[in-house]
């Protein structure tokens, strides 16, 4: 199965750190960010489950929850936490779904032949309330994730879903945002973006980030 974004991401029941889980259920109405590893017990995996689980505090205020996968048993995930705990100092506060079957791989496409036939590439999705794919990043297996960027881009799913803005390369929290080029109406510029524009060209409009 292919995802492609804006899709409905995929619900499922599996075994995982935390017993049954059912996926939507789980989410109820926050944000998700689902992503894979290759394998427990490994060293690029520990540090970015390490730093997921020392980001709650920033998906909480964002409303997201986060929830790891990989091809190993239930209880290969709970000793492995062990470890996650003890050499990052910290708490892993989130599940880690055991897809022994593949079954969750197959439907979100987490194994790529040509990089592993039997494991799962670090696949990412940032998943909406209503359920939709809104960002998906794969990285290979010897590369760590910047989660930086992930917190980065559901800043600005978040800032573009409650005002009419799109957000401009490198930008974060706090810099101008662009004015969408469906806004031309005189009246509706000033109304939606009472604080004013500049405009480089006719086609680039900045403006101060909205809410701030």
């Amino acid at each position: 199965m292919t995802l492609r974004l804006g899709d409905t991401a995929p619900d499922f029941e599996q075994d995982s750190s935390i017993g049954k889980l059912h996926f939507y259920e789980w989410a109820g109405e926050a944000w998700v960010v689902l992503f894979s590893h290759p394998a427990d017990f490994t060293p690029v995996c520990t540090t970015e489950l390490g730093l997921t689980a020392k980001l709650k505090p920033e998906f909480d205020r964002r409303n997201v929850k986060a929830i790891a996968l990989s091809v190993d048993a239930a209880s290969s995930h709970k000793a492995w936490i062990d470890d996650i705990e003890h050499t990052q100092h910290t708490v892993v506060g989130f599940p880690i779904i055991a897809d022994e079957d593949r079954k969750v791989s197959a439907l979100y496409d987490m194994i790529h032949p040509e990089a592993s036939a039997t494991a799962t590439v670090r696949a990412l999705f940032v998943i909406d309330p209503a359920k939709k794919v809104r960002l998906m990043i794969t990285y290979p297996m010897s590369t760590g994730r910047n989660f930086d960027e992930v917190l980065r881009v559901i800043d600005a799913l978040q800032l573009t879903d409650k005002y009419t803005v799109a957000t401009p390369g490198n930008w974060k929290q706090g810099d101008d945002v662009i004015i969408p080029l469906s806004v031309q109406d005189p009246q509706v510029l000033a109304q939606k973006y009472p604080k004013g524009f500049t405009a480089e060209r006719p086609y680039l409009r900045l403006t101060p980030q909205p809410g701030k």
